[in-house]
């Protein structure tokens, strides 16, 4: 019998030392091919590239090349920082305001008004609307005449800190609010003055943004004294800047002027996050159409990043006016 006992325990002991081993075996295998599976599976699979949206596209500065027959000169401000920039004479030299300054003229009236406890006439709403949407000469020339004239101009001077601009010195005209002669980056500093709420008050500047949003007409639409301003900046925005930055405020001046035999530009546009300002002066004969081109272009020059498709990176990347 003791033979048969010892059998038996062997294979009692064989079968539980199977019982035991299978798991240990199938576990080691399973933990070393599995691995080595699982390794070259990340090893060879192919990963989609990544799309990463580019930024928002808005105005900043970089290089800009327009040519001008005859004088050009722009700037830029960040409405956040106050940083200005621009082309090299964009501080040293002016140019003629022509009807840009309207803006200053309005806002400034309807500050007076308010502050003196005035309240605003219908006839007078009616003006501050036609000076900005039609640019028109005779609204203007009645605003400015009772906001001080001449003393309005240089109030703007020292009201919105501006750094080079003086009173126009044209023959028979000395003094006139359109011949104010300003730096192409005083013009974004003026537009800072009437975004941030300084030349209007708070109770206005809602009114007179508006009211710039709203400028009529094309560049073949001119009359004597007033005419189409709605070009120029404007029109070099792509959709997604005046969707997010939007509306965008704008005001031009314009005038081929007798004297020189040169038409007189002066362009600016107010967003949420900047001022630009175009100034160009060219001979009459070139057409307002082409400084309305200059304008145009120098607004599409500074837009960045340039509107298009989604980057995709590799896997391991992460007349008067």
């Amino acid at each position: 019998m003791r033979p048969r006992v010892v059998l038996v325990l062997a294979l009692a002991a064989l079968l539980l030392g199977g019982v035991l081993l299978v798991p240990a075996a199938y576990g080691q295998l399973k933990g070393d091919d599995g691995a080595t599976a699982t390794t070259a599976v990340a090893a060879t699979a192919t990963i989609p590239p990544k799309v990463v949206e580019p930024p928002q596209p808005t105005l900043a500065p970089q290089p800009v090349s327009v040519k001008v027959d005859g004088f050009y000169s722009w700037a830029l401000m960040d409405l956040k920082s106050g940083k200005i920039s621009g082309s090299k004479n964009s501080a040293t030299q002016t140019s003629s305001t022509e009807s840009m300054i309207k803006t200053w003229i309005v806002s400034d009236f309807l500050r007076q008004r308010d502050e003196d406890g005035r309240p605003v006439s219908s006839y007078e709403k009616t003006m501050v609307q036609r000076a900005i949407r039609n640019s028109d000469d005779d609204a203007a020339g009645s605003l400015n005449k009772l906001g001080g004239g001449t003393t309005q101009t240089k109030r703007m001077i020292s009201w919105c800190g501006l750094k080079n601009t003086h009173l126009g010195t044209v023959p028979g005209y000395v003094g006139w609010w359109s011949f104010t002669e300003m730096s192409a980056q005083d013009v974004t500093r003026l537009g800072k003055c009437i975004q941030s709420g300084k030349a209007a008050g708070k109770k206005y500047t809602p009114l007179v943004l508006s009211e710039m949003t709203k400028v009529q007409g094309t560049v073949a639409q001119q009359q004597k004294t007033s005419g189409g301003g709605r070009w120029g900046i404007i029109d070099g925005l792509p959709k997604e800047i005046v969707a997010k930055q939007g509306p965008i405020s704008i005001k031009n001046g314009w005038t081929a002027l007798v004297y020189d035999g040169d038409w007189h530009i002066s362009c600016m546009a107010i967003s949420k996050e900047w001022v630009l300002a175009v100034q160009t002066r060219y001979p009459a004969s070139q057409g307002l159409a082409y400084g309305a081109k200059v304008c145009q272009n120098t607004a599409t020059q500074l837009v960045t990043p340039k509107v298009g498709a989604a980057l995709q990176l590799p896997s391991s990347a992460g007349t008067q006016g």
